[in-house]
């Protein structure tokens, strides 16, 4: 029960890895508000916390949004009394494309999910983590956070972006009991990748010195470690989950 007692919120909980990392948390004692925008599949994940004896609460939120970060932590203070760790996961981008073909529109949503959404999300945790005296976060950062990729350079940027104020913010907060991390994750069975794929789950296989892409409960085990107290003279790491690929 490595999360007994504590409460706190997971972003694109619906599914994927912010789903296995929900689940994770409930069964190690976590009380667990999951946000996103598909509030069916946030309220299916909830009623399987719930089938484990765990306590989980939905809000729809977009948050690419400023105000929804600022209000989903307010409903989780407001929900389970304080805010003791946030797994900042909600993510994803578009078709493969070369930067000057990418519609303005597309690279826009992309940046302002992947890294508005965890810089105002991480601004609002702080605050909240400051009133009840500490706290642990992780952002899900991506193995496109380390490395280049060709034909998602908007991804690229935000996820680096991600990994540049992981490192700022848990220097600013070493003093104050608040430690940021970044999991870096590679191929992974998650919605998003089988889409970009076609729902090949051998495509990449090859460029994976395991030879296989993750599992969503592979990244999740890493996030609840980085939440946990067994971490706790870990911060502004990132902790890449990719089976070698970054090696």
């Amino acid at each position: 029960m490595l999360m007994k007692g504590k409460t706190g919120l997971v972003t694109g909980g619906g599914s994927g890895m912010g789903r296995a990392a929900a689940l994770e948390l409930a069964r190690e004692g976590a009380a667990v508000v999951l946000a996103g925008r598909d509030e069916d599949k946030l309220v299916s994940v909830q009623k399987e916390i719930e089938a484990l004896d765990g306590q989980a609460a939905v809000f729809r939120a977009d948050v690419s949004k400023r105000e929804d970060n600022r209000v989903l932590v307010e409903f989780v203070e407001k929900t389970f009394g304080r805010l003791d760790f946030a797994f900042n996961n909600a993510g994803g981008h578009g078709d493969f494309k070369p930067i000057h073909e990418t519609p303005i529109d597309e690279a826009e949503w992309v940046i302002d999910l992947n890294f508005k959404g965890v810089y105002y999300g991480v601004k609002y945790q702080v605050e909240a983590m400051l009133r009840s005296g500490g706290g642990a976060i992780v952002n899900n950062a991506s193995i496109f956070g380390l490395r280049g990729m060709d034909g998602i350079a908007h991804y690229v940027a935000a996820k680096h972006a991600v990994v540049g104020l992981t490192r700022a913010v848990a220097k600013e907060y070493a003093v104050r009991n608040i430690r940021v991390n970044a999991v870096c994750p590679g191929a992974t069975e998650t919605p998003n990748y089988m889409r970009s794929t076609g729902g090949d789950v051998h495509l990449l296989d090859a460029m994976i010195p395991m030879h296989r892409i993750g599992q969503p409960d592979e990244v999740a085990s890493a996030v609840i470690w980085l939440l946990s107290d067994q971490s706790r003279y870990v911060t502004g790491t990132t902790l890449s989950v990719d089976g070698g690929m970054t090696i």
